[in-house]
């Protein structure tokens, strides 16, 4: 399995809470600053009648930017694997957006971001997100800023959280780098199928309007073949899962056939025992955004690994 460089991101008061944000090994951070006690303004829609709507955030603001070595990827690819971590990290996804869909040029420069170059922002190409959760300290918020240029890909983090709370403990590990056929789609995989029972392939890609899976290596079936061949009396559930758009039968039949893919390939290319697999879709009928916007038909576009029987 990837190991990640770690950012804890603080911890409760009298207990220490796993809340972790990870880089790959070819991550770099470029600046950092952290205040005890400061506001900070979280964009929660898009840029609209000359304003980005903020709402005002109080506690502990730590800024970070960072930069990755990748510049093949997308910033989709970057943002993927960042997003994937807080949901398992039970932050809720307020607001989701694009370049052009953000506002372009008037959104990025309308929101709070630390200067070039340590972190840079291509007008033409970026993705932001801010994402919520409760705990027993008092509400945390989280955003995350994402570009690239021709030379890597640069993440912005701006993190607030009770002014209680630690601050900021940095670990790393000798990990591989992020790349393209590198990608996880979480950093604890075979954690979250034991203690969970699901995960999302986030890596996965398929030619447009097609069931055929893209010929590229994806990490995530790796990670897929290391833990069915580790336990091989396990059985898993690829399940397919499609956008709003279009006739409900179809899209069943859409995602069943893109499920079949990827068991193919698991098959064909990592021997994975056949025995150890199903493929199944069901469409629309169980999204995880909502359908109306791209970002969220985009998220509901997916394959998922559910785990069916732990036999030992």
């Amino acid at each position: 399995m990837i190991r990640f460089v770690a950012i804890f991101l603080g911890c409760l008061a009298g207990a220490v809470q796993a809340q972790t944000l990870s880089f790959p090994s070819n991550a770099s951070l470029q600046r950092e600053i952290v205040s005890p006690v400061e506001s900070y303004l979280l964009p929660i829609g898009i840029w609209d009648k000359g304003a980005v709507p903020t709402r005002k955030i109080e506690g502990r603001l730590t800024q970070q930017a960072w930069r990755i070595a990748a510049p093949s990827l997308t910033t989709l690819q970057f943002l993927r694997p960042l997003r994937e971590q807080l949901r398992n990290d039970r932050y809720r996804i307020i607001f989701e957006c694009q370049t052009e869909a953000c506002g372009g040029f008037d959104f990025r420069f309308g929101v709070q971001t630390l200067p070039p170059p340590e972190m840079q922002i291509n007008i033409g190409d970026y993705r932001f997100i801010a994402a919520e959760r409760a705990t027993n300290a008092g509400p945390e918020v989280i955003s995350l800023f994402v570009s690239r240029t021709a030379q890597a890909g640069f993440v912005q983090v701006i993190h607030v959280g009770p002014p209680q709370n630690e601050p900021i403990a940095r670990t790393s590990t000798q990990a591989e780098p992020l790349g393209a056929t590198t990608e996880l789609p979480d950093a604890s995989f075979a954690a979250q199928l034991d203690q969970v029972g699901r995960a999302v392939l986030s890596d996965l890609t398929f030619a447009s309007g097609s069931a055929q899976l893209e010929t590229a290596e994806f990490a995530s079936l790796r990670a897929v073949a290391d833990y069915l061949l580790m336990h091989p009396n396990r059985v898993v559930a690829l399940v397919g899962h499609t956008d709003a758009a279009g006739d409900l039968a179809l899209n069943i039949t859409l995602s069943r056939r893109r499920a079949a893919s990827v068991l193919e390939r698991l098959v064909a290319d990592y021997s994975v025992a056949r025995r150890q697999l199903q493929a199944e879709g069901v469409g629309y009928l169980a999204p995880i955004e909502s359908n109306l916007t791209e970002a969220g038909r985009e998220a509901n576009r997916r394959v998922e690994l559910v785990l069916l029987a732990k036999d030992e």
